[in-house]
């Protein structure tokens, strides 16, 4: 059935104008941390991601070194790389529009085309919530910039609940099907048990283990009979 009209649309713009709130924090905490305006702005643009954005201006503002910073950013950017085999059903074909589109590949854009049932709607949604999500979180770093004397202490206004935030966001797409629950349990399990002795960002990446039992679970509901409404009709992703 054809549909004019595409609800993910709205679903991706949700995404983007939270993230643009957090924005607004990443800015304030940037300014706090002694970063100027030029340095968020090229930040936000070019790394656009933000859970490494964060880490390094947090290393930054404890008085950590450049590489310390630059380190902690690379340690959290790496889990996009997992997004791949995901991501690369969206993109195009050609190596060079490939490589180009590899910038947008985050949490944001990947959970949305992932949450779509077929191949159309995850491109749609990719290239939707990348596009207004690259512009509301620039736009955002540079009004959290530009207010950030006047605001003073982030945890004054509470923007240091925004990021965790978003990421709540990004899993209730997800916790509708059996598989996502299980990655959902299991994933805070992970992180919650590494925190207290694991250095910051790295009980994100542990709680990719969740991936395990999550595709466990999924291909034996396939297996008898019961996901198959949990798995895109032609794009092969869990919805």
């Amino acid at each position: 059935m054809t549909r004019d009209k595409r609800p993910y649309w709205r679903d991706c713009l949700v995404v983007s104008l939270v993230v643009g709130v957090i924005g607004v924090t990443f800015g304030v905490f940037a300014d706090a941390a002694g970063f100027d305006l030029a340095q968020i702005m090229v930040m936000s643009a070019f790394v656009f991601t933000g859970a490494s954005q964060f880490a390094a201006v947090g290393v930054i503002d404890d008085g950590g070194s450049g590489g310390a910073a630059v380190g902690s950013a690379l340690l959290l950017a790496a889990r996009n790389a997992l997004y791949g085999p995901v991501a690369r059903r969206t993109l195009p074909a050609a190596t060079l529009g490939r490589l180009a589109s590899a910038h947008f590949v985050i949490d944001e854009t990947t959970a949305m085309a992932a949450a779509q049932h077929d191949r159309r709607d995850a491109a749609g949604a990719f290239w939707i919530t990348a596009t207004t999500l690259w512009l509301f979180w620039n736009g955002g770093s540079i009004a959290g910039a530009l207010l950030g004397a006047v605001m003073g202490e982030p945890e004054t206004w509470g923007l240091d609940a925004a990021f965790p935030a978003m990421f709540v966001a990004l899993l209730a797409p997800h916790v509708r099907t059996a598989a996502g629950r299980t990655a959902a349990a299991v994933a805070a399990a992970v992180a919650f048990g590494a925190v207290p002795v694991a250095a910051s960002g790295i009980p994100i990446l542990l709680a990719v283990s969740a991936l395990l039992p999550a595709v466990f679970v999924q291909r034996r509901r396939g297996s008898s009979g019961t996901g198959t409404s949990e798995v895109g009709n032609d794009s092969g992703v869990s919805s």
